[in-house]
Formats: C-alpha cells, structure tokens, sequence
C-alpha cells in the first residue's frame, strides 16, 4: 500500500513531533498496511522535510510496537496480531478501572453531563454508520474518565496502547467496539456513577472492555496456529 497520495508536504520546519503524527495515523488507520516497508527518504520526500526527523519518528514508533526495525537490513510496519488482543484488552480494563477509582471523589454532576452528551453523540454516531466520528467519541468517553482521576501515568499507558488497539480492530474486523452494546454499557456506567454506586462503575467499566466469547475464541486459536 502507497504513501497515501493526497498528503501535502509538510512545512520544513515541521517539528519531529508532526511527523511522528502523520506517520502513527497513517498505520494505525491502516493507509500503511501491516508489513509494509518503510522508507525513510520516501517519507521525507513525501512530508517534505529531511530524513532526520522522519528516523526519529520511525524510532519512536518502534518503541512504540507499531514499526520493526531489522539493523541495516529493512523497517516496515508492525504485523496485525489478532492474538494480542487477548494481551492488550485486560491490560486496559485494569488500567481504566484504576482511573475511574481515583476518578471517583473528583466526579461533577458537569461530568456526569459530559458523559451523557458524549454517550448521546456517540449513539448517533452509530446509527449514522460515521465510522470516523464513532471511534472518536468512543476515546472521548473513555478519557474524560482518565482525565478526572488526575493520574498522568495511567493517561500516558493508555495513551500507548489505545492506537495498537484500534488498528488490530480495523484489520481484523472493520471496527469490533463500535456498536450499540458500547452505548449501553457506557450508559450503564453513567447509572452507576449517579447512583453513587463506585464498586459497579469499576466492575461495568472492566466489563466494557471485556472480550466477546467468539473474538476471545477466534483470537485464542489464531495464537494457536
């Protein structure tokens, strides 16, 4: 698959940190498929900068799990392992049950209604099959939670892990969260929070990223084979 074509190069001065964006959207929406090669003077001439900041971008992205870099001989993006969804969903739903805990003390009734509003749009979204806007507030929902327990560590992890996350989804299944169950079980959440029940908003916001029985067995035997 091509460097998406309708890019405009980006301005010389364009920071590492931009092209590091460009590069990490283009893989984790699939425009660079899984195992593609990557060039780093193709990049630049594409971006519009030097090959410097485009090696930096690529580096931090490895260490990131999204690029694989074989010393002198190749750097392509990162295989799409249905398998290590079975890893990555319970690392989340600990992480997310975590910040809602420290969440809990500091929750409005504005952030209660920013919860709200966001599960109503994402609703919408859903119905209007905006695959671009879904996912979006679907991350919005989440890290409104994150960003009032005020812990930056679990917001940087997560931060990591949520792109990996999504890309494996759109490889293997066009977009697996993305459906009316998320709405409701958000919403569940929200009762939860209203109700001053903080031990269920744990328990509902784990089961919110709790594997489906068919995607955790189709994930089981793909590590298998």
């Amino acid at each position: 698959m091509p460097i998406p074509a309708s890019t405009a190069p980006l301005a010389r001065s364009l920071a590492r940190e931009e092209v590091y964006r460009s590069l990490k959207h283009w893989i984790v929406e699939l425009q660079l498929a899984p195992g593609e090669i990557l060039r780093d003077h193709e990049l630049a001439l594409q971006l519009g900068v030097s090959r410097t900041p485009v090696r930096e971008a690529l580096r931090q992205l490895e260490d990131e799990g999204l690029v694989l870099t074989s010393f002198h001989k190749w750097t392509k993006v990162a295989p799409s392992n249905l398998a290590d969804i079975a890893q990555l969903y319970p690392v989340v739903a600990a992480l997310e049950a975590a910040a809602l805990e420290l969440a809990l003390p500091r929750m409005t009734s504005a952030d209660l209604q920013a919860l709200d509003a966001c599960n109503a749009a994402l609703a919408q979204a859903i119905a209007a099959q905006d695959q671009q806007l879904a996912p979006s507030l679907d991350a919005q929902f989440h890290a409104i939670i994150v960003r009032i327990s005020q812990n930056l560590e679990i917001e940087k992890m997560l931060a990591g892990l949520r792109p990996r996350i999504r890309r494996i989804e759109l490889a293997h299944f066009g977009d697996q969260r993305m459906a009316p169950q998320s709405v409701a079980e958000h919403a569940a959440i929200i009762a939860a929070l209203r109700a001053g029940d903080g031990r269920a908003a744990v328990q509902l916001i784990k089961q919110n990223w709790s594997l489906p029985p068919d995607l955790l067995q189709l994930a089981a035997t793909t590590a298998a084979t």
